[in-house]
């Protein structure tokens, strides 16, 4: 049987571009502001020379030495503490960018996500239940909650940092929307006492990232717990109109995994994709940013 592997890139950004990829690093411009980050998969040459990066950027960061996942940002030239991008695609959807919040390269947005916003989108635009039941799972700052909500679901945002949770908040706000429920928790144990409670949801958004600690410390290491967690969400799944949204970033994981993760947990499932979402540099150089797998049923 033939089966087709995707690669998506999104295709409505205007207020991010990817410039350049290269030398372990990516040359990014959000809004008016151009940043330079550290970037494990981009193994290549640059297209342009380290001169033109530091001419180019606004902002720079720095690794420390004995951690390479965390560091600062220096800034080379005058910007913001906070500033907004929006995306073409989605009237109202706005997310609030910082360089302060974490010690970590992140400043608030996947640029990559935005073809799971439209699909979240897409979705339910024809979905037949009212106000639909929409989990979204490791949240951070909420483009995806964000997304649904704009589309009248009755969205649960779960994030185990009270500061992302605060962050997405106010993306909510700037999109000129309310009503998202916010919950501080460990993914895994809300989930096992949403199961335990009968609940069921029609939409599940699950972006875990490799490893990470829920607000008491609750240790997450995805290849240990994505199987045990499927599994619950298979419980919550409505049977009858459903969709859900698996993406993975982790350096040793191919879409295959995801799809199998999905069969032996959901089994034969309607309307399956799955496959990498990549960004395309200016020079045609394609970055590859994590796996996906998602199904729906409408």
């Amino acid at each position: 049987m033939k089966e087709t592997i995707l690669s998506l890139c999104p295709i409505y950004w205007e207020d991010y571009e990817l410039i350049d990829t290269g030398g372990f690093e990516k040359l990014e411009r959000f809004g008016p502001y151009i940043l330079s980050r550290p970037e494990p998969q981009a193994i290549w040459d640059k297209s342009l020379s380290e001169e033109e990066w530091r001419k180019l950027s606004h902002a720079h960061f720095a690794k420390e030495k004995n951690n390479p996942e965390k560091g600062q940002w220096k800034e080379l030239s005058k910007i913001p503490h906070n500033w907004q991008v929006k995306y073409k695609n989605q009237d109202g959807l706005k997310m609030k960018l910082n360089l302060a919040m974490t010690s970590f390269k992140h400043i608030g947005l996947f640029p990559e996500q935005a073809v799971n916003w439209d699909y979240i989108s897409d979705t339910l635009k024809v979905f037949p239940v009212k106000n639909p039941k929409v989990l979204n799972l490791f949240a951070y700052t909420g483009a995806a909650s964000v997304a649904a909500r704009a589309c009248g679901a009755d969205v649960t945002h779960l994030d185990s940092v009270k500061q992302v949770v605060t962050w997405s908040k106010h993306n909510m706000e700037a999109s000129g929307l309310e009503g998202i429920r916010w919950i501080v928790d460990d993914a895994m144990k809300f989930i096992r006492r949403e199961v335990r409670r009968g609940n069921t949801y029609h939409g599940i958004i699950l972006d875990p990232p490799a490893y990470g600690r829920g607000p008491d410390g609750e240790k997450w290491i995805l290849e240990e717990q994505i199987n045990e967690m499927l599994k619950l969400c298979a419980q919550l799944l409505d049977p009858n109109q459903h969709f859900l949204i698996l993406n993975m970033y982790s350096l040793s994981f191919s879409s295959m995994i995801a799809a199998n993760l999905i069969q032996s947990n959901f089994g034969d499932v309607a309307n399956a994709e799955h496959g990498e979402l990549y960004l395309k540099d200016k020079y045609g150089k394609k970055l590859p940013l994590g796996i996906f797998y998602r199904f729906r049923k409408v």
